[in-house]
């Protein structure tokens, strides 16, 4: 089982999310992998969260005015996500590492960022990067410095 959420668990201990209500239901993602993964282990299933980065979802490429032959034109205007964000493509191939990782069990209950299992399990994005949002968003874009995402994509 697999929850999607906005941000890790680290993260999301972190940092303030946005509104009570955003911060709760994402939290509650997070929250539901771990009761899962009690609930799931007599019968050997794993329950895990996922949390994609800045997703060039049709919808944010639209929200942007670029599509996926030419998001990294964003850059003048939105730094930050020209830098870092990921396809559909990579957290769905984080999907397909956990499936079919025959330790799975073993991350049972975890937290997980597309970026981090792409380090783990060596897939990379549609361009050949393995962009790491969490990561960027904590170092960069939290720590208010100009978009770059040299070493983390």
């Amino acid at each position: 089982m697999i929850e999607v959420t906005d941000g890790t668990a680290a993260y999301n201990r972190e940092n303030y999310r946005l509104s009570t209500f955003y911060d709760l239901a994402k939290n509650a993602a997070l929250r539901m992998a771990f009761t899962l993964s009690r609930e799931l282990a007599p019968h050997r299933c794993s329950a895990v969260a996922l949390s994609p980065g800045w997703l060039r979802s049709e919808m944010m490429l639209e929200a942007f005015g670029v599509d996926e032959s030419n998001w990294r034109s964003a850059t003048a205007e939105h730094g930050h996500f020209a830098a870092i964000s990921e396809s559909p493509l990579f957290v769905g191939r984080a999907v397909a590492a956990l499936a079919a990782d025959p330790e799975v069990l073993s991350r049972s209950g975890g937290s997980f960022s597309s970026g981090g299992l792409a380090r783990d399990y060596g897939f990379t994005d549609l361009d050949g990067s393995a962009p790491d949002c969490w990561r960027y968003m904590d170092e960069v874009q939290g720590a208010g410095l100009p978009a770059n995402g040299a070493g983390y994509r």
